[in-house]
């Protein structure tokens, strides 16, 4: 019996997505136990996690924000080194054969402690390699290579730029909900900007009458209705039926959202988390492949002429995560090449993305 322990960064939830499918493929398996360890998240924050069983969570380290921006100083004052410390400890008595991390620090600092093998499977890896990136600063270097380091890593993003780096995944799930529902049901903008002031998008979204906006908010506490916008408490459930009926989403530039609205051909609208290098460099990329439209700043001009031309472009990613559990299970994790090709011959790219791909992979080079 192979035994796993599985880290996960709890702040954003793709990350917890990105777990969840993970977890169906190794449910499947026999021969593997997994266990499950997150962190960066309260614990009473955590929803809608049955498919982990009985998972662990630990502090770690989270990142403050405030008003759509990353507040560094305010991160640094509200993590406990020493907190960290003894829960790195604790994880060093415990006895795996590999852990997978997904940018959690906790299990990546015990694992390389104590000599654990390691293997990263995340986004945040893939920007080990030479990918679109933008404003990347002395301190995000320092946090992509030292927040989470592990001994193999497998960088996951919306194109692989000729590096060892995997598609992302979605559920079947999804296509099976949109194919159920009538286009006419499309009616609705789905909205899910976590990081702003809920005021703040209130003000801008109800100027815009024509338009029924339903928005998930972490600070929503009970469901309510003002005039054109619908509030709703996050619900893993409840958001994927809304994004299935959305004509359009309106988000920040978190990785596995976006993979979502490409993969069911939702048209996008980004604002970036200010001071998030991950997000920036996101809606770069999808900006130059044409795949979303950015603000900088939740604006109403900004939304509606968003609104009027919208239109999504829809990209087909692998739907299950067996094939790379399979590759995990035979333990050659320092050879990825042949799980990589494998998951890019399931992707599909209208030929539109494809070559603003051609001409954007040269000048990485």
């Amino acid at each position: 019996m192979m035994r796993i322990l599985y880290g996960v960064q709890g702040t954003g939830n793709g990350h917890i997505t990105r777990a969840r499918h993970m977890a169906e493929s190794f449910a499947k398996r026999d021969d593997i136990h997994v266990d499950y360890l997150f962190s960066g998240r309260k614990n009473d924050q955590y929803f809608d996690m049955q498919g982990f069983a009985n998972y662990d969570t630990a502090r770690g380290f989270t990142f403050e924000t405030a008003n759509g921006r990353i507040c560094r100083r305010k991160t640094v004052k509200n993590n406990n080194v020493l907190v960290f410390a003894n829960e790195v400890q604790q994880q060093m008595r415990k006895d795996y054969d590999l852990l997978i991390n997904d940018f959690e620090p906790v299990s990546a600092w015990a694992a390389k402690l104590s000599g654990l093998p390691s293997l990263s499977v995340s986004h945040q890896a893939a920007f080990l390699h030479q990918v679109p990136k933008h404003e990347q600063g002395l301190f995000d270097k320092v946090l992509t290579h030292y927040f989470a380091p592990t001994q193999y890593s497998l960088g996951t993003h919306w194109y692989h730029f000729g590096h060892q780096i995997i598609p992302p995944f979605v559920s079947q799930s999804l296509h099976d909900e949109l194919k159920k529902i009538p286009e006419k049901a499309h009616q609705q903008v789905l909205v899910y900007l976590p990081f702003e002031n809920p005021k703040e998008i209130e003000e801008q979204l109800l100027t815009l009458s024509d338009y029924q906006f339903t928005c998930y908010h972490p600070g929503v506490k009970s469901p309510s209705h003002h005039r054109n916008i619908t509030w709703k408490v996050p619900t893993t459930n409840g958001f994927k039926d809304d994004l299935v009926k959305s004509t359009g989403v309106i988000a920040n530039c978190g990785f596995e959202l976006s993979t979502e609205c490409l993969s069911l051909g939702k048209a996008l609208l980004v604002k970036p988390l200010k001071g998030q290098f991950e997000q920036l460099s996101n809606a770069h990329t999808l900006e130059q492949l044409g795949l979303c439209r950015v603000m900088h700043s939740i604006d109403t001009d900004d939304i509606d002429e968003w609104l009027q031309s919208k239109a999504g472009i829809k990209i087909d990613y692998p739907d299950s995560c067996d094939g790379l559990v399979d590759w995990i299970a035979q333990g050659n994790w320092q050879s990825p090449q042949n799980i990589c090709k494998l998951l890019w011959e399931q992707v599909h790219f209208p030929e539109s993305v494809r070559s603003k791909l051609n001409t954007l992979v040269p000048s990485l080079a």
